[in-house]
């Protein structure tokens, strides 16, 4: 670690235990881009606000160079009730930052302050803090609002926090490490009766349980085996009665893939089977398809920098091949415009937890999880080595 950075950490440690305990959700986050905005704003770093509704933007400008870089965190925390009841416990009912967000931002925040005060790079750095990573897609609307236009850099780099994993380690690969996300509701229409009297209506929900079975060959039969992919129906609504067939039964789930080709097949099929199913027992179907996230797909040769950096100052042992998750990460759309690379840092056990957390375990989107503030000074540290070494290479 950086020195300097980590005599800080007390300081990033205090913003970082403020910000949880005041979450704000997607597009919400009024509090939290006001105190980042203020922090840059002391540090001597020019802000921008706005894209995405409440992202940040800090410009750090040396030298003469045009080559320029991003660094990412996100900002959201999620809509869970906090079961932890330490001092920094949430003051909203009903969220929480259950996923480390109000870590990454501290963790940028310490390399932002290091920079600012240094500036041993030719270029610029371009600090963003992104709104809405819990599935409203902040990446995509901070894009949309011009980021790359307004702020052109040559490559971005994100980073997440990850439980179980030793406090001092990364893990990374090129090619996927996360999956798409995709939504879909279906709604089979049959006809009520009498549940006596089935004969005389259309019963829908045999016909979605026929459609939820038949899925699951899609994936086993349809899809090629390498290709990875999950159909997960998540929610089943029908009737109200206990003596009445329902008029409908609602179906809900989601879809993960790695690749566009297999996701294209996946919603073909799933289409198919659900509209041919339906009509064959004479019910009608209503089929809906949303695709969230992209993948996140890291660039090999952005890819293979940061390992090599993260070797040099973590030590190669703690820098480890990541296996691909099936979650989804918005950081993919920022890939999709820039080559880049996403990794993970260790969270440690859930053993860094204060007196009176919540009895669950110290894992993502948990209402007992706790970022880690020993990790501060490493991320803060691990970032500043990125920026010097990518303009030095």
């Amino acid at each position: 670690m950086i020195d300097s950075i980590a005599d800080e950490a007390p300081v990033l440690t205090a913003i970082r235990r403020d910000l949880h305990a005041h979450p704000e959700l997607g597009f919400d986050e009024r509090r939290t881009s006001d105190r980042i905005a203020q922090l840059m704003g002391e540090w001597g770093i020019p802000v921008h606000r706005g894209l995405g509704k409440t992202g940040v933007v800090g410009i750090l400008k040396n030298g003469t160079s045009v080559r320029a870089l991003g660094l990412r965190a996100d900002m959201d925390a999620l809509p869970i009730a906090e079961e932890n009841a330490f001092p920094h416990r949430s003051t909203r009912s009903g969220q929480m930052h259950a996923c480390g967000h109000d870590g990454h931002t501290a963790m940028l925040l310490s390399a932002a302050k290091y920079l600012s005060a240094h500036r041993n790079f030719d270029g610029t750095v371009y600090l963003i803090f992104q709104p809405a990573e819990e599935g409203g897609g902040g990446a995509r609307e901070m894009i949309k609002d011009g980021l790359f236009d307004r702020f052109p850099m040559d490559a971005v780099f994100g980073a997440h926090n990850w439980p179980g994993m030793p406090v001092g380690q990364f893990a990374l690969r090129s090619g996927p490490v996360c999956a798409s996300n995709s939504d879909f509701k279906i709604l089979v229409r049959g006809r009520g009766s009498h549940a006596a009297m089935p004969h005389s209506g259309v019963d829908p929900v045999p016909i979605a349980c026929q459609i939820v079975q038949s899925f699951q060959t899609l994936i086993s039969r349809n899809k090629r085996p390498i290709d990875a992919g999950v159909i997960s129906v998540t929610i089943l609504r029908a009737g109200e009665a206990l003596n009445v067939v329902p008029d409908f039964c609602e179906m809900q789930g989601t879809v993960r893939t790695f690749s566009g080709d297999a996701l294209d097949l996946i919603e073909q099929r799933m289409r198919r089977i659900a509209k041919a199913t339906c009509e064959a027992f004479d019910a009608r179907c209503d089929f809906e398809f949303t695709r969230k996230y992209p993948p996140t797909v890291n660039d090999s040769r952005e890819t293979d920098f940061v390992r090599k950096v993260l070797g040099t100052y973590f030590g190669s042992d703690n820098v480890k091949e990541c296996e691909p998750t099936l979650g989804s990460e918005d950081f993919s759309y920022f890939l999709l415009q820039k080559p880049g690379c996403y990794f993970v840092m260790g969270n440690g056990d859930g053993a860094h937890r204060l007196p009176d957390h919540g009895g669950g375990p110290c894992v993502l989107h948990n209402a007992s999880y706790d970022f880690n503030d020993a990790l501060i000074p490493i991320g803060g540290s691990a970032w500043v080595r990125l920026v010097e070494a990518w303009f030095a290479r």
